[in-house]
């Protein structure tokens, strides 16, 4: 591994809302990841910000405080935007979730044991027989579910000190996925960790995705937005406006949030049994106002 380049790949950020992103290419990123993939010690967590991600992160400051702490890459068009304002420039490369960890476990040509945790138990499975299916010298191996109260989430654990996993791919939601494995995950459970979001219902096929040329043109957002108008208006109509209220409070140096939009802690009352696709939160990691996929 040379060292001397990955040290220049780690310095080489910008800071979106006071988090550190990545501004690699592709090439960069699936290299640079791979090598992480490989150290004998220590690990690494990789997380991706976009916009609905950075409204959270300003409301919850633990969540804040653990994507400034993850690596942390930039996922969609709104990363794009506040990279443009605050640094001049866009970001070099789109390395959302959906696309990059799968691209990466085929850039990753040694074989490699992969951990799967999240979704519900069809789509988890249905979601490892895709990966087997795209990369045959890897073992993917469903770990868990997504359902996880502390107790279950103490037995997957033992599971997983059982398995000798070199990649774990974390898919609950965020920012639950990011408070789980701060929470439970530790290195001699895996040299890398990824939080997927949805990444098991798209690999699944459960859910589909937009057409290479709108997720190319940046608009796959206006595509998930079509197909679930109900659930996305919020994270859409009302959450972009605040995002860039945020960007231009950082942008003009107006960097204290007014208290009344801010939580010190996560809050989140009980939920009622949950969808199938949108597990319920584990109350001992973390609690906040639904957790988005």
């Amino acid at each position: 591994m040379n060292i001397a380049v990955n040290f220049g790949i780690l310095a080489s950020k910008r800071a979106v809302l006071d988090v550190p992103v990545c501004d690699l290419d592709w090439d960069s990123a699936l290299a640079f990841t791979n090598q992480l993939a490989n150290v004998p010690t220590g690990q690494t967590v990789i997380a991706f910000l976009n916009a609905h991600n950075a409204n959270l992160m300003m409301k919850f400051e633990d969540y804040h405080e653990l994507l400034q702490n993850q690596l942390v890459f930039p996922d969609g068009f709104g990363l794009d935007i506040a990279s443009a304002l605050l640094h001049g420039e866009p970001f070099p490369a789109n390395l959302n979730g959906t696309d990059f960890i799968p691209a990466l476990m085929t850039y990753m040509s040694a074989g490699k044991r992969i951990g799967l945790v999240g979704a519900t138990p069809e789509v988890l499975e249905d979601a490892a027989g895709a990966f087997r299916r795209r990369c045959p010298w890897h073992t993917f191996i469903p770990v868990s579910d997504g359902y996880l109260d502390h107790e279950k989430s103490l037995k997957v654990i033992e599971k997983i000190e059982t398995l000798g996993l070199d990649v774990l791919v974390v898919c609950m939601g965020t920012p639950r996925q990011e408070r789980w494995v701060a929470r439970y995950i530790r290195p001699e459970h895996a040299r890398l960790v990824m939080t997927g979001g949805a990444l098991f219902d798209f690999v699944s096929g459960r859910v589909p995705r937009a057409s290479h040329l709108l997720r190319s043109l940046r608009l796959e957002w206006a595509y998930r937005f079509w197909n679930e108008p109900r659930r996305l208006a919020g994270r859409y109509l009302v959450g972009i406006p605040i995002f860039f209220f945020h960007l231009l409070r950082f942008r003009f140096g107006k960097r204290a949030l007014p208290s009344y939009m801010r939580l010190a802690e996560p809050l989140l009352k009980p939920t009622e049994k949950s969808k199938p696709e949108r597990p319920p939160l584990d109350m001992a990691v973390g609690k906040q106002r639904g957790a988005a996929r």
